[in-house]
C-alpha cells in the first residue's frame, strides 16, 4: 500500500477548499485535512494591542495535533473512513495507492510538517482580489474593521516570503484569479503523473 501526501496551501480565500473538494471526487481512494479544524479557541487565540486576535500566526493552531492525525491517516489509511469508491476512468493500477490533501493556509511554515509532503502547492492572489473575496466571507468570529490589513495580509505576505526564500522548498505557485477549471484540470494531471511514478 503506497500513499501520496498533498499540500493545498496558500492565501485565504484562494480557493483552496473548493479545489481539494473537487480533487477529492475525481481522485480514488482520497482523503482531505484542513487546517481550519485545528484552530484553537477564541480564548486560546492571543490578542495585539491593536485588538486584533491573531489567527493568521502558528500559535493560534494546534499544530501538533494536526502532525499527528496525518501521521495516524499516513500509517492506515485504508481505516481512516476513505470510501474506496473508484471514480470513472481511474485506472486499476492506482487503486492500492491512497491520496491524503492536506488544506490549509499555514502548511509549509511548520518543520514537522515538511517531511511529510509529496508535492506542495500554494495558491496565491493579488491584494485587492484577495480583500474583495474576504469582504463576502462571514467568519467566526467577524472580521473587526482594518483586521485584512492590520493582520491577514502582512502575515500571508510574511509566510509567503519566508517560503520563497527557502531554496530547498519545492513548491509549485498557483494563480489564484485562474477558473476553478484550469486549477483543476492542472493539479488533477500533476497528481495523476505522481500516482504513475509510484506505482511504477
Amino acid at each position: 500500500m503506497k500513499v501520496l501526501v498533498i499540500g493545498l496551501g496558500g492565501v485565504t480565500n484562494g480557493g483552496k477548499t473548493t479545489l481539494a473538494e473537487k480533487l477529492k471526487n475525481m481522485l480514488p481512494n482520497c482523503d482531505i485535512i484542513s487546517q481550519d479544524d485545528f484552530f484553537k479557541p477564541e480564548s486560546e487565540v492571543e490578542t495585539d494591542e491593536r485588538g486584533f486576535k491573531l489567527y493568521d500566526v502558528l500559535d493560534a493552531l494546534y499544530m501538533d495535533e494536526m502532525v499527528t492525525s496525518i501521521r495516524n491517516w499516513i500509517k492506515s489509511p485504508a481505516s481512516s473512513g476513505v470510501v474506496a469508491e473508484e471514480p470513472q476512468n481511474t485506472c486499476d493500477s492506482v487503486k492500492n495507492i491512497y491520496i491524503l490533501i492536506v488544506e490549509g493556509f499555514l502548511l509549509y511554515n511548520y518543520e514537522p510538517l515538511n517531511e511529510l509532503w509529496n508535492r506542495r502547492y500554494f495558491l496565491t492572489l493579488p491584494y485587492e482580489e484577495c480583500k474583495r473575496r474576504r469582504s463576502t466571507r462571514v467568519y467566526q468570529p467577524a472580521d473587526t474593521p482594518g483586521y485584512f490589513d492590520g493582520h491577514v495580509w502582512p502575515m500571508y505576505l510574511k509566510y509567503k516570503n519566508e517560503l520563497e526564500e527557502n531554496a530547498s522548498m519545492q513548491v509549485d505557485y498557483l494563480d489564484g484569479t485562474k477558473s476553478q477549471e484550469e486549477l483543476l484540470s492542472y493539479v488533477y494531471s500533476d497528481i495523476i503523473q505522481e500516482l504513475n511514478k509510484l506505482k511504477e
